[in-house]
């Protein structure tokens, strides 16, 4: 199903860029995705949905004065039925929050938080915004991925706060966790090794579905952006790191399975 209408708690349901050049950026993943973007106001310090196909699939934001210095980075959100209440988990479970919970004028509410590992990731109430509308399609979402440095200590958090099951499988020759809500894989987990660099934090990140990968990382050089990790295949099809021209990392894949719900 590419057209979604809600989503079950403990489900990525959203994804949003915060970026230091929100013209730039828009520029780059409106020629890269064929999103089309709606200012939303400066009530709302210009957060951008970005469409495809009219269906809400993704946003875009200028950083906030208090992440000055940041890189700019993808925020993957989780669906809940009650923020304040998740908010609540998070802290016993180990967690910090970095925002905590509020309202979003009618369109839900949000709260921000880190893991006690360092991976930073949202959390979202909805009213009247479910989150992304199309999924699995050629440039929306299909998949949340966190690499971090304690997949076990990582795993006890989320599943605690989620409750989350678990599927360890092997992704080619490497150890992967898939995240399970009931019998359903929702997300990804894989550990950082020793060949990560130092300096890259605990993070999650988001794959964008494609039709086709080594079209679509030539055409992100092109835009200005870069691709650290180039095209290679893996069990559920080709994919790669791109990096946008103000250095937001994002995954793509062009899918040769069919994907979670």
């Amino acid at each position: 199903m590419s057209e979604k209408t809600s989503y079950e708690p403990g489900v990525p349901c959203w994804v949003d860029l915060s970026t230091t050049d929100l013209p730039g950026a828009l520029s780059f993943y409106g020629r890269l995705f064929g999103w089309e973007a709606e200012d939303m106001g400066e009530q709302a310090g210009h957060y951008t949905m970005l469409r495809l196909r009219g269906l809400d699939a993704a946003a875009a934001a200028p950083q906030m004065p208090e992440q000055a210095g940041r890189p700019p980075a993808w925020n993957v959100y989780v669906a809940v039925s009650d923020a304040d209440a998740t908010a609540k988990a998070i802290e016993s479970a180990g967690g910090r929050l970095l925002m905590p919970p509020m309202d979003v004028f009618t369109s839900g509410r949000m709260a921000v938080a880190m893991d006690p590992q360092g991976a930073a990731f949202s959390i979202w109430q909805a009213r009247d915004h479910i989150g992304s509308r199309i999924v699995n399609e050629p440039g929306s979402i299909t998949w949340t991925e966190l690499a971090t440095r304690d997949a076990e200590g990582a795993f006890a958090f989320y599943s605690g706060v989620f409750g989350w099951g678990r599927k360890d499988t092997d992704a080619g020759g490497m150890a992967y966790t898939e995240l399970l809500v009931g019998e359903r894989s929702v997300a990804g987990m894989m550990a950082m090794t020793d060949e990560w660099p130092a300096e890259v934090p605990p993070h999650w990140m988001p794959y964008f579905a494609v039709a086709d990968t080594d079209a679509t990382a030539k055409l992100a050089t092109e835009l200005g952006g870069s691709v650290p990790v180039e095209p290679t295949d893996i069990p559920p099809g080709r994919f790669a790191v791109l990096n946008d021209p103000q250095s937001g990392y994002f995954s793509i894949i062009a899918l040769a399975i069919e994907p979670p719900g």
